[in-house]
């Protein structure tokens, strides 16, 4: 069944309560929460100010990408905000095994995060310790960009790889519709949207691209 993640980076911060609730009713699954430390990626986002907000607005739970260096030091910090899924990358933490454990031991679904440029090689020691994988369809740290077409033979690889694993397998960058139905027989079930969920009717595309998927 298809999942849909959207991404809070592109609601409107200032009407926050009012897109929150659009999406809950529209039947968001996960709200994704991309946290950026201007370092590992070349902006800032997400503060815990709207992590509270949000957690005051709806229980439904929060998918955690973070985009920072360093993250095992942040693990239980973001735990205790609210997060279900805490996803990292493999590039950004020496010991990501060790985090991974973390995660999970804190009782949260640990996950990690390739960039266009990461190869499934890089990371399959760890496969089995993630009960997430997402895979990113454009550089991260924006919003709006191209969706990269040579990370779809990726997709597929990992698709194969999540029955062996069992991990839902995730896409982030440029998703919309027409890419749902595209990715979704690769093995891919849950998916972030960002810009396209926030220019349509949020009701009637999550709507669709579930009957559409089902």
């Amino acid at each position: 069944m298809v999942k849909i993640h959207p991404s809070i980076l592109c609601a409107d911060h200032g009407n926050l309560e009012a897109d929150v609730k659009r999406l809950i009713d529209a039947g968001a699954d996960y709200l994704h929460m991309d946290v950026m430390d201007g370092d590992f990626v070349p902006n800032f986002g997400l503060g815990t100010e709207v992590f509270s907000c949000i957690k005051n607005y709806t229980d439904i739970p929060l998918d955690v990408h973070l985009m920072i260096r360093n993250p095992s030091k942040h693990i239980r910090f973001f735990r205790k905000l609210g997060a279900e899924i805490i996803t990292v990358h493999p590039e950004a933490d020496t010991h990501i095994a060790g985090t991974l454990a973390l995660i999970k031991e804190l009782g949260a679904v640990p996950g990690i995060a390739l960039n266009p440029g990461t190869s499934v090689e890089t990371v399959k020691e760890v496969l089995p310790l993630c009960g997430h994988v997402l895979a990113m369809t454009v550089n991260p740290g924006f919003y709006g960009q191209e969706f990269l077409e040579f990370t779809v033979g990726k997709i597929e690889i990992l698709g194969e790889l999540s029955k062996k694993y069992g991990y839902s397998l995730c896409v982030d960058g440029n998703i919309n519709a027409e890419r749902v139905k595209r990715l979704h027989p690769m093995g891919v079930s849950n998916f972030v949207i960002g810009t396209a969920l926030f220019k349509e009717e949020p009701v009637e595309l999550i709507r669709r691209i579930k009957e559409e998927n089902s």
